[in-house]
């Protein structure tokens, strides 16, 4: 044991050996042919599918003009009522640049697109000052309710009181 410990201990390691293999190799080794071809399934979330996206509630086919409005505005903020909704306002107004543009974008297409469906059964002008009272509704519920079903029974009553 003397001797073992006299000795340097690189003498008892053995020397590794490699080698770069041929150009071939190294090309089959990181692109390589599957047998089959991989499977792949794309999936899109249901508020982004066409059919349920608050534009396409709000269209006329869709029923009366009151059930839209309530189902495109539960789609738009219904969705973040209550505390976890108050939390995600509040990331979006603290980093503006998070999502880009469409932070501003959005809501004017959607305060557009309900303002053109009250338009349907009323005058410009008024489907104008209904559709701002109803985003204005929109928002205070969405920080007022605990649930998304309070939202929406809350802001059904309040299309009831505002559009014929």
């Amino acid at each position: 044991m003397a001797s073992a410990t006299a000795r340097p201990a690189a003498v008892f390691r053995t020397a590794r050996v490699t080698s770069a293999p041929a150009a071939a190799r190294a090309r089959a080794v990181s692109a390589p042919i599957p047998e089959d071809a991989p499977v792949t399934i794309a999936r899109t979330p249901e508020r982004s599918t066409p059919s349920s996206t608050s534009s396409a509630v709000l269209e006329a086919e869709n029923g009366p003009l009151r059930e839209r409005l309530a189902g495109a505005f539960d789609r738009w903020a219904g969705r973040y009522a209550g505390p976890l909704g108050r939390d995600v306002t509040n990331v979006i107004e603290q980093n503006p640049d998070l999502l880009g543009e469409i932070v501003e974008t959005a809501p004017l297409r959607f305060a557009d697109l309900v303002t053109d469906a009250i338009a349907e059964t009323a005058e410009r002008a008024s489907a104008i000052r209904i559709a701002e009272t109803l985003i204005s509704v929109s928002i205070g519920l969405k920080h007022q309710v605990e649930t998304r079903e309070a939202y929406l029974e809350r802001f059904t009553a309040a299309v009831g009181l505002l559009v014929d």
